[in-house]
């Protein structure tokens, strides 16, 4: 059985703000190897329960968090943030499942630093459906077949998987007091949570379904301004909405529309705010 894992950093153990997942702030190294062991956990009980083959994928910010030195040595790892399909870079359909590892609620709910890809950014929308990273990021598993049998964060995270995703296991590592602040396991604790769930989540694997996208999905990013919007709209293909800050792209499958969705994000970088 091949696993493959997305790790974000939000929701790992103990983070309460944005101190610790910034590489310029006091607290990142701190939670650069809280984040390490987080993944070790992991990996561990997923080889312990039957996979022959873990690959992880790197899916924070500029996406080289994790410390490849201390990860467990039997793992594959992708870093860096220049990949054609960012958070799921790497991911087909030969593996047998996903666990998205420390991820956060969507933009604009409660939850542990809730955003979707970044501040920019409202809403996704998938058709009509209203998703955030772990929405988008499901679908493009569900392209491959590929079921989500782990989500790990907050509570407000393990509400949004278990409404999006039938049957899928959550581990809970702390619960959202504000955006900002958290009542969080131990690492330790959690540690030993998150090796309970994964043994749950690969046992009960034939009861999750993959989340199957839409066929020729409509995109729909909503920017919190109409700047951001206007340079997101610079990509060919692409409109905004009249009345809105919403830019649409109709896409030929799930794969394009994610794509889409990052050139759009990249571009709407570009707004100034003075």
């Amino acid at each position: 059985m091949k696993l493959y894992l997305s790790v974000d950093m939000e929701g790992i153990t103990g983070l309460p703000d944005y101190t610790y997942v910034s590489a310029s702030m006091h607290n990142y190294e701190r939670a650069r190897k809280i984040m390490t062991d987080e993944t070790n956990y992991v990996i561990g009980a997923a080889f312990k329960n039957g996979c022959s083959e873990v690959l992880v994928n790197d899916s924070h910010m500029k996406m080289n968090n994790i410390l490849i030195d201390q990860l467990h040595p039997d793992a594959q790892l992708i870093t860096g943030d220049v990949k054609t399909y960012s958070m799921v870079h790497g991911l087909d359909d030969s593996f047998s499942g996903a666990m998205f590892i420390g991820y956060h609620s969507r933009a604009g709910m409660p939850g542990v630093m809730s955003h979707s890809m970044i501040h920019m950014v409202r809403n996704f929308y998938v058709n009509d459906l209203q998703v955030g990273e772990l929405g988008m990021n499901a679908f493009v598993a569900g392209h491959y077949g590929v079921p989500i049998l782990l989500v790990s964060g907050d509570d407000q995270t393990a509400i949004e998987a278990e409404e999006l995703i039938p049957n899928v296991t959550t581990a809970i590592v702390k619960q959202a007091i504000s955006r900002s602040a958290t009542k969080s396991l131990t690492p330790k604790k959690a540690g030993e949570l998150l090796q309970e769930k994964v043994k749950q989540a690969i046992t009960y694997r034939d009861q999750v379904e993959p989340l199957i996208p839409p066929t020729n999905p409509t995109i729909r990013v909503e920017f919190v301004n109409y700047g951001a919007a206007e340079w997101a709209s610079m990509m060919p293909g692409t409109e905004i909405i009249p009345g809105t800050t919403m830019v649409q792209y109709q896409a030929k499958d799930m794969l394009e529309a994610y794509r889409a969705t990052l050139v759009m994000i990249e571009l709407a970088y570009n707004t100034k705010y003075a």
